[in-house]
């Protein structure tokens, strides 16, 4: 039962770990990246629809996308779809394909990202005290139903401690790394 509670505990933190890594990837750096377009949904005969599932999505170079719409008539609304999304990205068309360009970062919108990479940091922290919090209450309900001694239960909430602490490392170790990349490019 004990190793069990500890391996669904390392899973689940490894899991919001990987969902922050990937809400990272989103967070607009003076590079194109195709997970900067990953929250917009286009507005596709009256269903929201990501925007890669209406257009091939491309990069020819550092600082444009392409987005080639599979069904022409979509292009009014894949470009509307990137203006109003919070990317802060102007994109134009030329009847066939939709242009993103990538300006550059200017010092207040990096100092802007680069608080709400704070903000990412901050709730994958709380997710994983959360998740912390539940193998917590699962070891003190065993030691109550005298499944384990009070000891065995103290050592194991010592073990999902140290899961936390590497956890919330690795969390705060990603944000220094953005917000480094965010400030020298």
């Amino acid at each position: 039962m004990h190793e069990e509670i500890l391996s669904k505990t390392d899973k689940r933190m490894d899991a919001t770990l990987e969902d922050f890594r990937h809400k990272l990837g989103a967070v607009r750096t003076g590079r194109a990246s195709l997970a900067i377009l990953d929250g917009v949904k286009v507005d596709y005969y009256g269903t929201p629809t990501p925007l890669n599932q209406v257009a091939k999505l491309s990069i020819p170079e550092p600082t444009m996308i392409l987005a080639q719409p599979f069904d022409p008539s979509t292009i009014a609304a894949i470009e509307k779809a990137i203006l109003s999304s919070d990317t802060g990205l102007n994109p134009s068309n030329d009847g066939r394909i939709v242009r993103i360009p990538i300006p550059p970062l200017t010092e207040e919108r990096r100092k802007q990202l680069v608080k709400k990479v704070g903000g990412l940091g901050e709730d994958a922290k709380t997710a994983i005290r959360q998740i912390r919090r539940d193998a917590n209450d699962a070891y003190k309900k065993l030691q109550k139903d005298g499944d384990v001694s009070e000891d065995d239960a103290h050592r194991s909430m010592d073990e999902v401690q140290k899961l936390t602490d590497r956890h919330t490392g690795s969390v705060d170790e990603l944000c220094k790394n953005k917000e480094k990349e965010l400030m020298e490019i």
